[in-house]
C-alpha cells in the first residue's frame, strides 16, 4: 500500500539536499535512518545475508555510506552485526516467495502492517518478540503480532489558501462540496484513505466508518468524477497540482504539508481535521538468515526517538515513539501527523480491514477512475 509514498521520501530527501536545507552530512544520515540500513556498496541491489548480518529490504534509494554514523556504529558495537540494504521492494508476493523458497536471503522488511499480518497467519513472518521490542516506545494500538510501527503519515486536505482565505475547508465533506468550495480537486491514484474521505464527506461519522460500505463510497467518488482534475500517484504530482493552481484542493500526503506550505509562500495550506492516519512498520520474515534474535534487536534499536525525530525533520515523517513528541518545539510539532494535538482530530486507517479488502477494493476504485 505504500511502497508509492516511501519511494517519494527519496525523492524529499533529495530536494532538501538540492536546496541546501540539510548538508550531505545530514543527507546521508537521513537516509541510513530511513532506510535503517547501509548500503556498502550495493546502492540499491539486491544484498545476501551472511555470518553476523542481516538484510534489511525497503523501497529504493541510495543511503551511500551514511550507516556508520546513524544506526550502524552503536548497533554494530552493541551485537556485532552488520546489517545490509536491498532496496528491491518488499511486495507481499516478494516476501511470499522468499519464504517459500525454503532460504530466504531477506531478515527484515519495510512493510504493510495488514500484509505482514496477513503473511504471518500463514506461517510466513516471525511474531514480535516484545520481550525485546518494546510496547511502551509505540503508540497505543500500533503493535501488531508480526509487525512494529517505525513511522506514521497521513492523508490531509491542502487547499488554496488565496482562494478560500475567509473561509478555509473544515471536513472531508468541504473538500467534496464544489458549490460551497469551487474548484477543480485531486485524488489519490492507489485508493487508500480515498474511500474513508468519501465516506466521511457523505455523512459517515469516524466511529461508524469501519467495516468501509464500499459501494457507498464508490458512488460518491463516481458522482464526484468531474470536479477531479487528476488522479496522483506520487508527492510531487499532488504538490505541483496545487502549486500550479490546477487544483484548488487535494488529498495529499503529510509529508508533503511542510514543503507545500513553504514553496507557496503560504498561499497553499493544509489542515488535520478529519486527515487520515497510516502506519509503516518492520516485519520480520520465517527462518531469517540472520536469525529472529538479531532482527528484533535491530527493530529495538530503530525505536531510539532520537533517529526519529531526525526523520521527521528532514522528511516529516510521525515517529512511531510517542516519546519522541517532547523533542518536538511547538512550530515543529505542528507539521507532526500523530502530536497529540493533530492526532485527536484524524483517523487511523483500520489494519484488520486493509488486510482483508485492500485488493479488491482497489480493483474497483482502479475501475471507477479511469472509466
Amino acid at each position: 500500500m505504500h511502497e508509492h509514498f516511501l519511494k517519494d521520501q527519496a525523492e524529499i530527501l533529495k530536494t532538501q539536499l538540492a536546496r541546501g536545507a540539510i548538508s550531505r552530512r545530514g543527507f546521508a544520515q537521513l537516509a541510513a535512518v530511513l532506510m535503517g540500513s547501509t548500503a556498502l556498496g550495493l546502492r540499491g541491489t539486491a544484498a545476501q545475508a551472511a555470518g553476523g548480518e542481516l538484510v534489511f529490504v525497503n523501497w529504493g534509494g541510495d543511503a551511500g555510506t551514511a550507516y556508520d554514523e546513524a544506526y550502524g556504529k552503536p548497533f554494530l558495537a552493541d551485537t556485532g552485526i552488520t546489517v545490509k540494504q536491498d532496496g528491491s521492494g518488499p511486495t507481499e508476493g516478494a516476501i511470499a516467495a522468499q519464504v517459500q523458497s525454503g532460504k530466504p536471503a531477506w531478515d527484515i522488511v519495510d512493510a504493510d502492517p495488514f500484509s505482514a499480518e496477513s503473511l504471518g497467519k500463514k506461517d510466513m513472518m516471525e511474531k514480535i518478540d516484545y520481550a525485546v521490542v518494546d510496547k511502551t516506545k509505540q503508540r497505543p494500538g500500533f503493535g501488531w503480532d508480526y509487525a512494529a510501527s517505525s513511522y506514521f503519515y497521513s492523508y490531509i486536505i491542502a487547499y488554496d489558501a488565496k482562494k478560500f482565505a475567509d473561509n478555509p475547508p473544515k471536513s472531508m465533506a468541504d473538500f467534496f462540496d464544489v458549490a460551497k468550495f469551487p474548484g477543480k480537486r485531486a485524488l489519490y491514484k492507489w485508493g487508500t484513505g480515498m474511500w474513508e474521505a468519501a465516506l466521511l464527506a457523505d455523512g459517515v461519522t469516524a466511529d461508524k466508518l469501519y467495516p468501509l460500505d464500499l459501494k457507498r463510497a464508490h458512488d460518491k467518488i463516481a458522482a464526484f468524477k468531474d470536479n477531479v482534475v487528476a488522479y496522483w500517484g506520487g508527492g510531487a504530482e499532488s504538490q505541483s497540482l496545487l502549486l500550479n493552481g490546477d487544483a484548488s484542493m487535494a488529498l495529499i500526503w503529510s509529508t508533503r504539508a511542510k514543503l507545500i506550505e513553504t514553496d507557496s509562500g503560504g498561499d497553499v495550506k493544509f489542515i488535520w481535521d478529519q486527515g487520515l492516519i497510516a502506519p509503516g512498520a518492520m516485519a520480520v520474515l520465517k527462518g531469517n538468515p540472520g536469525g529472529k534474535e538479531a532482527a528484533m534487536k535491530f527493530i529495538a534499536s530503530a525505536q531510539d526517538p532520537a533517529k526519529q525525530v531526525v526523520m521527521f525533520k528532514m522528511l516529516g515523517q510521525g515517529p512511531a515513539n510517542p516519546a519522541a513528541d517532547a523533542l518536538l518545539p511547538p512550530e515543529e510539532a505542528r507539521y507532526n501527523p500523530v502530536d497529540p494535538a493533530n492526532f485527536a482530530v484524524q483517523i487511523p486507517l483500520d489494519m484488520p480491514w486493509y488486510e482483508q479488502n485492500y485488493g479488491a477494493a482497489l480493483d474497483e476504485y482502479l475501475k471507477i477512475i479511469s472509466a
